[in-house]
């Protein structure tokens, strides 16, 4: 990248000749600040071998998992993604804000049509106000198991980190592994009206590590220097699982969620929902060795989970590889109470520099509840399908894109009907619930005005089982105001709300049994994804999106979609 570096002024010219060098070297820094970043994505299948099984994947560049990029806050990032694979493809740009700019946010059929097999899109953004850990996947099908890579947004130049400065940095992807075609898998389940089968182990960058058989060389491992301080960044790629992840010897100092900055604080573990980052700090600061990094799922609710433990190797310059790594101690797999404890810690780091800009004022409630279900279904084994609703809607994808049908005006693809609280309450969280609240089918949207203040509570319910959901938003950025365990109640849990300096992210964790109070701004207009970012989940239909309208200034309408964009 350019640098500052270099230029100097003379004495003794005239003013005319001041103006001249002044605004060429302030034109040279504008341009090193902001430069344009250029990627080639192929999407091609290549076979990769796992846990003593070959076969072939989806990936990206031949990659499993896909190539990191890198940039700078106020770069303009272009990324040609051209789809030589058998699927048609869309990637998504998880928690880049895209101002304006929908067409390059993602989601299949929501901001785009996908990309069919033997074309290319460009997706073409500016990282406006963003730094930090983010990541990409695809948004279509199941195939984010194998197409998924980090993101990595450095500060503008000679900008520092509001932490001690890392000696060095590593990326952490947590993804799943099945040793079968998942797309088979899921049809398979999907025939039967079951979920399919779960994934046979996690992986650390692609790697499940010696735990599991045939993995000698395929275990991640970085290498540390005694003294020296380490920045992690961490991304759950997983498609259902929330995860524990800890370094044996090691304790981790969060500095950063989704993109934001945090108040620092030390822990012997983290947890991370799938769509969501994590940065921390490591001092190497043990007895040389070698030590092992751990994921493991959470889950607290007696539903199938792949709980095998993964891993990777945290090792010592000088240390040789013959010396066998200590495990770390993981919360247990149902340990709620570390679970809660741990995200009540998280607070935005709400200084001059980075403030926390809660809405303080609400102009729009909205209060969501989660339900899953059963439908019929005469080919199923059961005559039944699994199949899930917010506010008893179940989402039912379009073929075409939304923001398409809505820049245009195309008519009969949407309603903007979508409730805003669910249309016969009851006791949510109480005795497990099988009753038929008369669930119904549609692409239903909630229209919201621009820049006006959302609160958005999200509700979960014991309709067939309680279950925490971790609950995305595109385009946005939210504040976590409030969480709490059994029904919301309005009339009291308000009061309890951080206003101060709550997490900022882009997606929340719905605890199991429990609600999560989210607010936000809604100045990005356009028509904004909003669901659970359990795979399964948004399969069977817990989803829905947000039409954003556009603002009075020139630049707070939705822009004209680029040339190439890709036609259903």
């Amino acid at each position: 990248m350019a640098s500052r570096d270099g230029f100097s002024f003379f004495s003794g010219q005239n003013s005319h000749l001041h103006c001249f060098v002044f605004g060429f070297v302030l034109l040279v820094c504008l341009q090193a600040e902001a430069a344009t970043k250029k990627y080639q994505f192929d999407v091609q299948v290549s076979n990769v071998s796992r846990l003593c099984h070959a076969k072939p994947i989806v990936t990206v560049n031949g990659r499993f998992p896909g190539p990191t990029i890198y940039a700078r806050e106020g770069d303009r990032v272009t990324i040609n993604v051209s789809n030589h694979a058998q699927y048609n493809m869309s990637i998504h740009w998880h928690g880049l804000k895209q101002y304006a700019n929908g067409w390059a946010d993602g989601p299949a059929y929501i901001t785009q049509c996908p990309i069919q097999t033997g074309s290319s899109y460009v997706y073409d953004f500016n990282i406006t106000g963003q730094r930090g850990t983010l990541w990409w996947h695809a948004h279509i099908l199941w195939l984010r198991a194998t197409v998924y890579g980090a993101i990595v947004i450095l500060p503008q130049q000679q900008t520092p980190y509001p932490f001690p400065k890392p000696d060095n940095e590593h990326v952490l992807v947590f993804g799943e592994w099945w040793h079968g075609d998942v797309e088979k898998i899921v049809k398979q389940g999907n025939d039967m009206g079951l979920p399919p089968n779960m994934s046979d182990a996690h992986t650390i960058n692609g790697k499940p590590g010696p735990l599991f058989p045939c993995s000698e060389k395929h275990t991640f491992a970085m290498e540390v220097e005694s003294g020296k301080r380490y920045l992690l960044r961490i991304v759950n790629a997983a498609l259902n699982d929330e995860l524990f992840f800890a370094i044996a010897g090691h304790n981790m100092t969060v500095v950063e969620i989704d993109a934001v900055y945090t108040k620092p604080f030390t822990t012997s573990a983290i947890l991370i929902a799938p769509g969501q980052t994590t940065n921390v700090l490591v001092p190497a600061n043990s007895a040389p060795g070698r030590y092992f990094m751990a994921v493991r799922p959470f889950q607290d609710v007696p539903i199938p989970v792949d709980n095998k433990t993964a891993t990777a190797i945290f090792q010592y310059k000088g240390v040789p590889n013959t010396v066998l790594p200590s495990l770390p101690q993981l919360p247990s797999p149902n340990d709620t109470a570390f679970a809660l404890g741990y995200n009540n810690k998280l607070r935005s780091l709400n200084s001059r520099n980075y403030p926390a800009n809660v809405p303080l004022k609400v102009d729009r409630n909205l209060f969501l509840t989660i339900g899953l279900g059963k439908s019929v279904c005469p080919t199923c084994i059961n005559g039944t399908r699994l199949s899930a609703s917010l506010n008893n809607i179940t989402f039912v994808m379009p073929q075409t894109g939304l923001l398409q049908a809505h820049y245009s005006k195309m008519k009969g693809v949407f309603t903007l009907d979508f409730p805003d609280k669910p249309p016969t309450p009851f006791n949510y969280t109480g005795a497990p619930l099988t009753a038929n609240l008369f669930t119904s089918h549609g692409t239903r949207l909630s229209k919201i005005a621009f820049n006006s203040t959302v609160e958005l509570v999200i509700q979960d319910t014991n309709l067939l089982s309680v279950e925490s959901h971790p609950f995305h938003l595109h385009g946005f950025n939210f504040f976590v105001v409030g969480t709490g365990i059994g029904n919301f109640n309005p009339a009291k849990d308000p009061s309890k709300y951080n206003l101060v300096d709550p997490p900022e992210r882009n997606t929340v964790g719905v605890p199991t049994g429990g609600w999560a109070a989210i607010r936000f701004r809604a100045d990005n207009p356009g028509v904004w994804f909003f669901h659970c970012h359990l795979e399964l989940h948004t399969g069977w239909g817990l989803k829905t999106a947000f039409v954003v309208e556009d603002g009075p200034g020139k630049d707070q309408a939705v822009r004209p979609p680029p040339k190439d964009l890709p036609k259903c």
